[in-house]
């Protein structure tokens, strides 16, 4: 006979009754873990993480003169541009109904190149004419009854009043007759508006508007309308402007000979001649803009192409060239009271720089030493920026 078994000595074993040393060590264990984890994390972010780069403003360095001496002449880039061009674009507001142009098209001074939908006009003019032939009919009449009143009073048939009465109607007839005329030259003169016509001889560059939109003096222009209908030049003003180094300004006067060479053909040079430098000059970039006719007429040159001007040297031996100056913005200067230095940016970096200052000019100052031009230096230096610190360069 199988014996029951006893059962009395199991039971479910709780938390609150294991032993000690076992789950509640486990459980420090596990906190000390994530304690060492996250001391290991912050220690690594403290120590391997980039430094801050500080926010700055800088600008650029200028240098004018110096380079290499050359007995040919002082070169410079421009573009070719018309002396003689105009967006042209319509007196009134309408929808364009004809375009009689287009790219390349060569046309007279007052063809028409474009006409404005003008029905409106057409019938205001209409009206205008009747108005002055009704009026015209009056003065007739009123000269009819002139005469027979004239001829009452000579018979000692009618009053005085009679005749002044008809010769009054007679004026201003005649006055009202003016009126309407002046109302028919007005309402042409509307019609006459809807024909664009050309400003002068020459060639168009760019259509600008298209059959059927709406276009619009340049004053009106709005978002759905043109403001210019064609973009025209005389190809004959062609010339070259170019920004030459006000060092050098001094050296190129009005009629001075030039060669003009174009990007687009590099192997052809073409002849030219000063016409004008441009009385003011350029403080951002210290140049002096010269305008350079073309003398020889090609259909090969084009407005906006790349150029180079070669002013040629009358003279003999090398054209003296100016000096190297290097200058400064004054806000660049470190004001802390010590020996005047800049901050130059180097690869993101700042390091103290210091200059012998010259005169100053304008809001820059000039620099006779310690930079040679072209350094990115920051600007207003913020009180306790350090050699080495990290920057961004902000607002361009």
């Amino acid at each position: 006979m199988t014996s029951t078994p006893d059962l009395s000595s199991l039971r479910i074993q709780r938390a609150d009754d294991s032993p000690p040393g076992r789950s509640g060590g486990g459980r420090a264990w596990v906190w000390a873990v994530l304690a060492l984890a996250v001391a290991g994390a912050a220690a690594w972010w403290l120590i391997a993480r980039p430094g801050q780069a500080l926010a700055v403003h800088a600008a650029t360095v200028n240098a004018t003169g110096g380079g290499t001496a050359s007995s040919a002449g002082i070169t410079a880039n421009g573009y070719v541009v018309a002396r003689t061009r105009a967006s042209v674009s319509a007196k009134i507001l309408g929808r364009l109904s004809s375009l009689r142009v287009h790219e390349g098209s060569f046309i007279r001074e007052n063809e028409i190149i474009a006409t404005i939908d003008d029905a409106d006009y057409q019938a205001q003019v209409v009206a205008a004419r009747a108005a002055e032939a009704q009026v015209t009919v009056q003065i007739a009449q009123a000269k009819r009854d002139l005469h027979r009143a004239e001829q009452l009073r000579a018979d000692k048939l009618n009053a005085e009043t009679d005749l002044e009465d008809a010769q009054t109607r007679l004026d201003a007839d005649n006055a009202q007759l003016a009126s309407a005329r002046a109302q028919t030259q007005i309402a042409e003169a509307a019609l006459e508006n809807t024909r664009v016509r050309a400003p002068f001889d020459g060639t168009v560059l760019r259509k600008d508007a298209e059959v059927g939109e709406i276009v619009a003096p340049s004053s009106a222009g709005g978002g759905l309308t043109r403001t210019a209908i064609v973009t025209m030049a005389d190809l004959t003003t062609l010339e070259v402007e170019v920004d030459v180094n006000e060092a050098y300004i001094a050296q190129i006067r009005g009629g001075q000979p030039a060669r003009i060479t174009l990007d687009a053909y590099p192997d052809t040079s073409f002849s030219g001649r000063v016409r004008q430098v441009v009385p003011t000059a350029d403080r951002e970039k210290a140049t002096v803009q010269v305008k350079v006719a073309i003398l020889d007429h090609d259909s090969r040159i084009l407005p906006e192409m790349g150029a180079k001007v070669l002013f040629e040297n009358e003279g003999h031996g090398e054209m003296r060239l100016a000096p190297r100056r290097v200058f400064v913005p004054s806000a660049a200067l470190a004001k802390d009271g010590g020996a005047p230095r800049v901050w130059v940016i180097e690869n993101g970096r700042v390091s103290s720089r210091a200059v012998d200052l010259g005169p100053p000019r304008e809001d820059q100052v000039e620099v006779r030493s310690g930079l040679e031009g072209g350094e990115s230096v920051v600007l207003d230096p913020p009180a306790g920026l350090k050699a080495g610190a990290r920057v961004r360069v902000i607002g361009g």
